[in-house]
């Protein structure tokens, strides 16, 4: 399974990217998080269905600073490399 998740709220500035990264490599998920300009963090997941679907109600949560106002999901095509990565901002 790969989603491709955008959450928004204060996500940004409070160790969202590093925490997303400990998890989905708890997890064994392959993937990317990154900040956007519109304050936002846009991350891909992609791995066994349940360990995804953990990931995306971990995300709904965030870490302890976070106040996580929207998650969105869409339906990801395209495999990502590897392993876990934080990538720069876009």
């Amino acid at each position: 399974m790969i989603v491709r998740l955008r959450v928004f709220g204060r996500v940004q500035g409070v160790g969202y990217r590093a925490w997303a990264a400990h998890h989905a490599a708890s997890l064994t998920l392959s993937g990317w998080v990154r900040n956007r300009r519109d304050g936002s963090v846009e991350a891909v997941f992609c791995g066994a269905e349940n360990a995804v679907r953990e990931m995306i109600r971990r995300c709904h949560r965030g870490p302890a600073l976070a106040r996580v106002a929207d998650v969105r999901q869409e339906v990801e095509t395209v495999m990502p490399d590897p392993g876990f990565h934080q990538l720069p901002s876009l």
